[in-house]
């Protein structure tokens, strides 16, 4: 497994986050039985920088918490089958890993957050990181039903992990 993590803003976490985000990733890509060892790029960045990234791809014009950008064709959320005979840029050339996509995550948001919701920084990082891998797997969460199957994947993957609120 590949997991690039790039850091625009300083990140000042008391928690080894670059291991967190390679436990959450690893165990997520577990849990939904993915077939494949598989990359990640991970962007920290700031309020301004994530608002921009929300402005040119959501057409919102407001800092966000994380923002996903999925990479693999699949035909339905947690579905691999048939991922192979998909489009080449599924994976890697030079490493023969599945191409997940990236994930932008908003330090500034990950520490307000966690203080307005009452639980630490490392909790609130781990389930922004969860949330993008199901994105990244193919879930969404727009109409209610699909919320509600994220959101329950969501809680069991961070209780199985021990990363409680």
């Amino acid at each position: 497994m590949t997991i690039r993590m790039e850091e625009e803003t300083e990140a000042p976490f008391d928690f080894a986050y670059r291991a967190l985000a390679e436990q959450v990733i690893s165990f997520t890509l577990e849990q939904e039985q993915f077939p494949y060892e598989a990359e990640v790029d991970i962007t920290l960045t700031d309020n301004a920088s994530i608002q921009e990234a929300n402005r040119s791809f959501r057409q919102i014009d407001a800092p966000t918490d994380v923002l996903s950008f999925p990479m693999l064709s699949l035909p339905a959320a947690g579905d691999f089958s048939g991922l192979e005979e998909g489009p080449a840029d599924n994976f890697n050339p030079d490493t023969g890993e599945a191409v997940l996509g990236d994930i932008l995550i908003s330090v500034p948001q990950v520490l307000e957050q966690a203080k307005a919701y009452g639980h630490t920084p490392r909790r609130e990082f781990a389930f922004l990181i969860v949330h993008s891998m199901l994105h990244l797997l193919g879930y969404d969460h727009i109409v209610p039903e699909d919320a509600a199957v994220m959101e329950k994947k969501q809680e069991s993957i961070l209780n199985a992990m021990g990363i409680v609120r």
